[in-house]
């Protein structure tokens, strides 16, 4: 039998792991026997969690035998199936399971039988194996039959519940059966079967309302309030939209590595005000973090018991190296109550633990602040630091790389004291997690007595002073002269904790002047902050996009005319500074948003070449530290004003020296390919008709040979006499490339589902007339790691007139997809939904890999 324990195991690994398609909060083998496998779930009938997965292209889906429902006594409905592993890997028979409901039971079994079949939902049998054949090769020589081999084939049994047929939205796609009350599965549908079919009934929506818009059914990012929240929290009910789908991307210096860290805590207004929305929203004037290169960690902070950080600021972090940390914190008499509950016992506090590694763990984040801002008990200050390294083990062995920090505030005795420092007083908290955040009214005395302390002795870079950028209390510096505080930091060999740096936002009145206060507010610590070089390998790809916009940008054309916020659109960050040159020459780099290549701004150069200055002014653009292979294609696409020209320059090391951070750079400047040049004939190609519309796309190739990218730079010179020459150079995009990737994405979109289908009645702002709003959440699979975003489309399929052309819905930078507010043909019409994926290297996807999916809908008849 081909299912041994070896492969039971890398199915057990495989349901298991953090990009598992069913979350189990534990598998056991009930009857280890070569004859029969058990896999169960542990706890309640809920137990099992849905989420996306990638589909191999080859695999096939074959079921035998029909669904046995039976009722439970909470009223759901228990249905199992039985699923014969033919071609079908563990991931893709994943992916297929979590259509059909939530799972409380997967048995694993061999089909003894030498001849497998089974009947499909056409009614037809279909042959799984052929019988084999007796005799012949089978044969010994002595005429003896031999004896048959076990089946190389295993079946699998799930019991899942389903809702009740009441119920609006299923956990997949479904279809109308012959009984208008029945929600089917897309799987019960004919394997070539491409539409769904629905009735509309207008009913409340079943979606809970602290994860999804109450009027407007989008997905939305929220904490949680009280500890009875937390204990009860489940990953089967939690968001799936709020989780984080960008790994932490490697930089150079690594955390560990680091020696003086920078942590960001992010304290706004509340929290969860714009980057609440997961698929963004439209705004005039957001706040957004886009000096990643400078930091190490970001904390999402608020008031609420446990915060969640939204996906938009984990998917922006990762995407930079940056960690991402939530915050416990319990204050006041209602905080006291929720430690004396918690810190009783061993079992309490590890049960806390356990959901806050569960939830980190679930949305992609890296780990915790803990602020205990509250008195606390005798028993509950010596459980404190138990709970601490319990807490900090778990975290290490769920999630890689992640971080438990302290605040200071609670001492060894229980009351509330802050400190300012780590002392004796609260050493046995910094023990027992990894790192302490100090309170901020503290002085350089306090600084100088910490480097004698003996408990910090090699320890100091896990001690964040922290920095309250607003200056509240007896503080050094604040505002614009935060910088103060980090100055007398660096000098003792500490981290910092900067909190609150949206100062820059919150307390100036002109929105419009929020770029230009962040870049002087991480201008002036810049001479104190260490620059983190994104260390990926190729591709290496940016067009500058900060994550907000006054309207949305792809190839240099509009693709919205609105403003809007996002930060998952959020790409690599360049440099941004100011440089002064001899005789009041100068040079800046800024977002700027008025023009752009993709998303909502571009990189502008800027500046004056003085009449002394006669050499290339170099702008550097990214530091990094990325290997390079052997011929590399590079794209740049700009907008230089008149009187310049504007060439690449690329800094290289060699490859076995990179780890001296003073190793000597070489200059490399690519060759320019003309038009007709193979590379370039092959590239647009794959990229279609760029149509730059203004702006300049020129391609270069670099042969180099163990070689490491340190920097990429544009340099600038003055073109014809000399003088003082005003410049700017408008940057869309740099591409660089490994030549032998040049090839066209060969996946499909594949699975896409509809479900949780919720229909509502609005006006449109330009009617006042009432109209059918279509809302539901759509899900695929495609490798995520090829894809910037994808497109989603709607067009009406049937109707009085021909078929309508694409209309485009918006961006998914995940392979989930909420619909909302979608008006639509009254009903019996039919409609088709359309995911584009849309690759990193700007190679165009064929339509007939897109995934499509068409919707019918009927009106309820049943009224």
């Amino acid at each position: 039998m081909k299912t041994d324990f070896e492969e039971l195991r890398l199915w057990i690994s495989l349901l298991q792991s953090p990009s598992s398609l069913l979350s189990l909060s534990s598998v056991r083998i009930l009857h280890p026997l070569p004859v029969v496998h058990v896999i169960s779930l542990l706890g309640d009938d809920t137990a099992g969690e849905l989420f996306t997965g990638e589909l191999p292209t080859d695999a096939s889906i074959l079921m035998e035998g029909k669904n046995e429902p039976h009722t439970t006594a909470r009223g759901r409905i228990i249905q199992r199936r039985r699923v014969n592993l033919h071609t079908l890997s563990p991931l893709c028979c994943c992916s297929m399971i979590s259509c059909w409901g939530r799972i409380s039971e997967v048995k694993v079994f061999p089909v003894e039988c030498d001849e497998m079949s089974h009947t499909s939902v056409d009614g037809n049998k279909r042959t799984l194996r052929r019988k084999r054949k007796v005799g012949g090769d089978n044969n010994d020589g002595g005429g003896r039959r031999a004896k048959a081999e076990p089946s190389r084939y295993c079946a699998l049994l799930f019991t899942y519940f389903r809702y009740p047929t009441s119920e609006v939205s299923d956990q997949c796609c479904r279809q109308n059966d012959r009984d208008s009350n029945a929600l089917e599965s897309c799987l019960d549908q004919p394997m070539d079967s491409n539409s769904i079919h629905e009735v509309v009934k207008f009913i409340p929506s079943l979606l809970p309302a602290n994860h999804y818009d109450a009027d407007t059914t989008e997905p939305i990012s929220c904490g949680l309030q009280t500890l009875d929240e937390l204990l009860s929290w489940k990953r089967n009910e939690a968001n799936p939209f709020n989780a984080a789908v960008v790994p932490l991307a490697p930089r150079e210096p690594s955390l560990a590595s680091s020696s003086r860290r920078t942590l960001v805590s992010h304290d706004m207004m509340g929290g969860y005000l714009d980057d609440r929305f997961v698929q963004g929203t439209s705004s005039e004037a957001p706040y957004a973090f886009y000096h990643w290169q400078y930091i190490d960690i970001f904390n999402y902070f608020t008031h609420k018991m446990v915060t969640v950080p939204p996906a938009v600021w984990t998917s922006a972090a990762h995407k930079h190296g940056v960690v991402v940390l939530g915050t416990f914190i319990t204050e006041w008499t209602d905080g006291y109550t929720a430690c004396e509950a918690f810190l009783k016992e061993e079992e309490s506090y590890r049960a806390v633990a356990d959901k806050l590694v569960q939830i980190s763990h679930y949305y992609g984040f890296d780990g915790w602040l803990i602020n205990i801002e509250n008195p606390l008990s005798e028993v509950a200050v010596k459980n404190t630091p138990l709970f601490l390294r319990y807490l900090t083990d778990q975290m290490h062995e769920r999630v890689s790389g992640s971080l438990v920090l302290w605040y200071d505030s609670v001492i060894e005795t229980g009351r509330l004291n802050w400190q300012n420092e780590l002392n004796q007083s609260n050493k046995m908290f910094f023990d027992a997690c990894d790192g302490f955040f100090t309170n901020y009214n503290w002085t350089e005395q306090h600084l100088e007595g910490m480097k004698e302390y003996g408990g910090v002795q090699g320890r100091e870079a896990d001690v964040y002073i922290g920095v309250d950028v607003f200056g509240r209390g007896n503080v050094v510096g604040g505002m614009f002269e935060t910088n103060k505080a980090l100055d007398i930091i660096r000098k003792h060999n500490f981290s910092a904790a900067i909190f609150a740096p949206g100062w820059v936002y919150e307390c100036h009145a002109d929105k419009t002047e929020f770029r230009k206060n962040q870049d002087k507010f991480w201008a002036l610590l810049s001479d104190n902050l260490y620059v983190h070089r994104p260390a990926s390998s190729l591709p290496f790809i940016s067009s500058f996009c900060q994550g907000f916009g006054k309207a949305l940008y792809w190839r240099g054309k509009h693709e919205r005319d609105r403003s809007w916020f996002n930060l998952t659109a959020q790409e690599l960050q360049p440099m941004y500074y100011r440089t002064e040159l001899e005789d009041q020459g100068w040079l800046r780099s800024r977002g700027c948003p008025d023009d752009a290549w993709n998303g909502g701004c571009s990189l502008l150069l800027e500046g004056l070449i003085p009449l002394s200055h006669t050499s290339p002014v170099s702008a550097k653009i990214f530091s990094l530290h990325v290997p390079l292979p052997s011929k590399i294609l590079v794209s740049l696409i700009f907008k230089p004003s008149a009187g310049i020209t504007v060439s690449l320059e690329l800094k290289t090391a060699d490859a076995s020296l990179c780890d001296n951070q003073d190793v000597k750079l070489t200059s490399v400047r690519p060759e320019v390919l003309d038009e007709g040049h193979q590379l370039v004939s092959q590239f647009t190609q794959l990229c279609g008709n760029l149509n730059p519309d203004g702006w300049t796309m020129r391609c270069l190739q670099s042969e180099l040979r163990g070689c490491t990218l340190r920097e990429v730079c544009v340099s600038i010179q003055r073109r014809g006499e000399a003088q003082d020459t005003p410049f700017s150079c408008r940057l869309g995009q740099i591409m660089l490339l490994d030549v032998a990737s040049l090839q066209a994405p060969p996946e499909l979109v594949q699975g896409l589902c509809i479900y949780d289908v919720v229909w509502l009645r609005g006006t449109l702002p330009e009617s006042d007339s009432p109209c059918l709003h279509l809302n539901a959440t759509l899900r695929w699979d495609y490798p995520a790691k090829l894809v910037r975003h994808s497109r989603v489309y709607w067009r009406r399929l049937s109707g009085p007139d021909p078929p309508g052309q694409l209309v485009l819905l918006g961006r998914a930078y995940s392979n989930l997809f909420r619909v909302t507010e979608l008006a639509v043909p009254e009903p019996p019409s039919l409609l088709e939904l359309v995911v584009e994926p849309v690759m990193w290297k700007g190679f165009l996807v064929p339509e007939n890999q897109w995934g499509k999916r068409s919707l019918s809908y009927n009106p309820d008849v049943t009224k």
